[in-house]
């Protein structure tokens, strides 16, 4: 009984402390109506301006050669080209740029580096991601993407040769080309060089785009269209940007393909 009893007792109290303490909060308060005409403005905010999102500093980071790394990947299933009256042939992809490396120039990688200056300057000006499609690509991986004859002479396989297009732009590749073009008026060395701040138009049948190559003294830009170059590493439905390397600015020669180079390269 006494336990009952205390147990109450501290119930009753601990409940009256609580009262007592909110009645003295509620005596405390202090404050005043505020008067205010419907219409009445004090001051006016200036009208709220969109931020674009902040990057990650790996979001920001620059195109290296490593960007240029082959995709081929060996778990990529075996194509099969049928020929009448013929054993059909088999093609199977590479292992991919984890199992070998890039082009050797000097003993090292190698990626054309105007291509590199290139795809930054775009990622720069336009402020979107330039994406990749096709870098380096090694003869095995090169013939699993497009084993037609137009592409077995494909500068892919020695570094010089890109695919990409920009994210955020992908329904506008004229201006990305033009990016490309202000990149020779605006970019020492070649700034006020006639022969690489110049394009010219390349009109020929039977090309595999149907919109005319722009080309300067370096470099030869296609526009494939949506519907147009459509090989393994290119299965996404945006027009695309392709530029050849056509003549080398530091050893001063032209850059043609030659087979023995597409198997210059390290593997593991």
């Amino acid at each position: 009984m006494k336990i009952i009893a205390y147990s109450t007792f501290l119930c009753i109290l601990l409940t009256s402390c609580q009262d007592s303490e909110h009645q003295t909060r509620r005596q405390n308060l202090k404050g005043e109506y505020i008067y205010r005409k419907k219409n009445e403005i004090f001051f006016t905010p200036s009208p709220p301006l969109s931020k674009p999102p902040l990057h990650y500093p790996w979001q920001r980071s620059l195109i290296t050669k490593n960007f240029f790394r082959c995709r081929g990947n060996d778990l990529n299933p075996i194509v099969v080209k049928k020929r009448d009256g013929r054993e059909p042939i088999y093609f199977r992809d590479c292992p991919g740029g984890e199992r070998h490396g890039l082009p050797l120039h000097d003993g090292e990688e190698f990626v054309y580096p105007c291509l590199i200056d290139l795809l930054n300057y775009i990622q720069e000006k336009s402020g979107h991601k330039v994406y990749i499609t096709t870098g380096h690509r090694c003869p095995e991986h090169n013939s699993y993407c497009d084993h037609s004859p137009s592409n077995w002479g494909s500068k892919h396989m020695l570094g010089a040769e890109v695919d990409f297009y920009v994210v955020g732009m992908e329904r506008d590749p004229e201006n990305v080309i033009s990016l490309v073009q202000q990149f020779y008026t605006e970019t020492p060395p070649y700034q006020g060089d006639k022969a690489f701040e110049e394009f010219s138009r390349f009109h020929r049948q039977g090309l595999n785009v149907s919109t005319p190559p722009w080309h300067n003294k370096e470099i030869f830009i296609k526009l494939y269209r949506k519907d147009e170059g459509r090989d393994f590493d290119n299965q996404h439905p945006y027009p695309y940007i392709g530029i050849q390397v056509r003549y080398d600015r530091d050893q001063k020669k032209q850059v043609v393909f030659e087979q023995g180079q597409t198997q210059n390269f390290l593997r593991n």
